[in-house]
């Protein structure tokens, strides 16, 4: 159990049937009355962002998230398949509990997924990933006084902004947090 008064940042929580995990906190103590707990809170299943205050004694019941390492192997009508390393098992995950930053994994890449009492509800990709240009204009130098960029595709379909200077066949490092260029690799 944790009460609200030990609320701190990333701890999460069951309340109302729901995982929610916290993303700020404030104790506050006003001159008049009793004390409270203002928290911003995601709840991890939903996705969804909501402020809320708490009474510093309410208690709720700790949820563990399990982070586990797993391979992605293939996708196949819309489920997308992930290996455990260690049992060897595929696990399935629905297209939708993905995220946007999927778009730049590819097969046999180590991915991070988040379960909740068995049930998976989200994937993690890596951090960077290094992946290849397939179609982009040819480059050229000049004729620009600012940061000029032009849309590339990688390997995996997804597109992206890239400097003028990359070509197709380069191998880039992009941060998929935000799906930016970070360097040449």
């Amino acid at each position: 159990m944790v009460t609200a008064g030990d609320f701190r940042n990333g701890v999460t929580f069951e309340m109302d049937g729901n995982v929610y995990q916290i993303i700020e906190f404030q104790h506050v103590k006003p001159g008049k009355g009793a004390a409270f707990v203002r928290a911003k809170i995601r709840n991890i299943i939903a996705g969804g962002v909501t402020e809320r205050t708490f009474n510093p004694n309410d208690k709720y019941p700790t949820a563990f998230i399990e982070r586990k390492d797993m391979e992605f192997s293939y996708e196949d009508g819309g489920l997308y398949y992930f290996m455990d390393p260690e049992s060897y098992e595929m696990v399935p995950v629905n297209k939708d509990d993905l995220g946007d930053a999927f778009k730049f994994v590819k097969e046999n890449m180590t991915c991070k997924i988040l379960s909740y009492k068995g049930s998976v509800f989200g994937v993690e990709p890596p951090t960077f990933v290094e992946l290849v240009v397939t179609q982009t204009d040819p480059g050229f130098a000049g004729n620009t006084a600012t940061n000029a960029t032009k849309p590339a595709t990688l390997e995996t379909g997804a597109e992206i902004r890239v400097p003028l200077f990359i070509n197709e066949g380069d191998l880039l490092r992009i941060d998929t947090r935000t799906g930016e260029y970070m360097e040449r690799a």
